[in-house]
């Protein structure tokens, strides 16, 4: 991997990761149009470290509000005393299905679902109930107003975004939507919800990549992470200000656009769904008709 392509990689990562336009959609995209071998879903749950931190110093005074709140309501064996310490429950408890899901599902995320079909397919779907939700929301509700069934309910929600081309900030986004919550505060409780999954997702696909034999340097891992983070900065401000006075139109009718003209370029053959990503059978794939198996070195 190329020193561009890392900085490319990372400013996309760290530019659709907290947008619900989906950030592993892109970086499956990105490759594709330039020419470039897919990093691979190891690849891009390790440059997500760099989100992960922008989300820690961005939320650090919050962050460090919950954590207080969970270790003194343990301590005084209150554990759900204060709305601080609940909210803190309702993160922990919302990670566990897409973790159990993430461990069951691995070879398939990294394999099958990196389908550009798939991709185009989640990015249609997802818009179309994004905006089923944002025309019949109240938009009333805040974080401060949540109970453990929103907690439960969003966290399933997230596991959604396992599918590439669902985006875990759309996925979320719509999960605290259907709840009655505000934009805003969807918004910001997707941003915490966000640190566990992609967190612990990113530090364990770390370890094997480091322990793989073909691997990108470490330089182009460190370059896609900083640019990340400092990308990824950017965006969490842009969109909890966008979205104090507007919708999530614009994002539904790009996620729209996107998956009609990725379905017609595969059409026209123009992008191959599967070039590049590895160890894929897609004799397999019920997505297209069989053709011959694809092997990578």
């Amino acid at each position: 991997m190329s020193l561009l392509e890392a900085i490319v990689l990372g400013l996309v990562q760290g530019l659709t990761e907290f947008l619900p336009i989906s950030s592993t959609a892109h970086l499956r995209i990105a490759p594709e149009l330039f020419g470039w071998p897919d990093p691979g879903a190891a690849y891009s749950a390790v440059i997500q470290l760099g989100t992960v931190a922008a989300v820690l110093i961005y939320f650090r005074k919050d962050i460090v509000a919950l954590g207080a709140a969970f270790f003194r309501g343990l301590w005084r064996r209150e554990p759900f005393g204060t709305q601080e310490s609940r909210l803190a429950w309702y993160v922990l408890v919302g990670t566990l299905p897409i973790g159990l899901l993430g461990l069951g599902l691995k070879k398939l995320i990294e394999t099958q679902f990196r389908s550009l079909y798939v991709i185009a397919c989640s990015l249609i779907l997802l818009a179309l109930v994004l905006l089923y939700v944002e025309k019949r929301a109240s938009h009333r509700r805040t974080v401060a107003d949540m109970t453990w069934a929103d907690g439960i309910a969003i966290g399933l929600w997230q596991a959604l975004a396992l599918i590439p081309g669902s985006s875990r900030s759309g996925t979320t986004l719509t999960g605290g939507l259907s709840r009655g919550l505000k934009r805003e505060d969807a918004a910001r409780y997707s941003f915490l919800l966000s640190i566990p999954a992609t967190g612990l997702a990113g530090l364990f696909e770390l370890k094997h990549l480091l322990e793989a034999t073909e691997r990108p340097s470490a330089v182009a891992l460190w370059t896609g992470t900083l640019v990340a983070f400092a990308s990824g900065m950017a965006a969490i401000a842009w969109l909890l200000k966008f979205l104090r006075t507007r919708t999530t139109m614009v994002f539904i009718v790009y996620r729209v656009v996107l998956g009609v003209v990725l379905l017609v370029l595969l059409k026209m053959s123009v992008l191959q769904p599967m070039s590049g990503v590895e160890n894929v059978d897609t004799a397999k794939s019920p997505l297209k008709p069989p053709v011959e198996k694809q092997v990578t070195d």
